[in-house]
């Protein structure tokens, strides 16, 4: 049997999936690689889709009408904080949308920027990248020089 390359992190990544274990040799995103990614992308959509059901309940089980208004201004603020939360989890849903499309037209994993890998570990940790390292560090010195 084949070894495995580069340990991977400890514990579950997104959507309860194990990490990566990788054998000397393999090619980069080959079909194993692919089913991960997927797996990942999906388990991760569906957590982030059942956690706005679970807001939607909330908001509509805990929506009172409080004489006091310190009451009523803490739940409102305790709303909104958590509408906030619920709108970058939407965004968040979008990109991995998006993710899932590259990885059917089997252009996931590559950077956009310069087309070199990504890197299994890379996407692990963030399975939404679309850039490799060295050019997120660039496109965040150009950010910073724009502001």
């Amino acid at each position: 049997m084949p070894e495995p390359l580069a340990p991977p992190a400890p514990g579950l990544l997104y959507g309860g999936v194990e990490p990566y274990v990788g054998v000397a040799g393999e090619t980069y995103m080959n079909p194993r690689q692919v089913q991960h990614f997927r797996r990942i992308l999906l388990g991760w959509r569906t957590e982030l889709l059942s956690e706005m059901e679970r807001t939607v309940s909330h908001l509509k089980e805990e929506a009172g009408n409080f004489p006091d208004p310190n009451d009523r201004a803490s739940q409102e603020e305790e709303f909104a904080l958590e509408l906030r939360a619920r709108d970058r989890e939407r965004k968040l849903i979008h990109k991995i949308g998006e993710a899932l499309e590259i990885l059917e037209r089997d252009e996931y994993g590559y950077c956009e920027g310069c087309g070199v890998e990504i890197g299994v570990r890379r996407l692990e940790a963030r399975p939404t990248a679309t850039l490799c390292v060295d050019c997120k560090n660039l496109d965040e010195i150009r950010e910073r020089q724009r502001a």
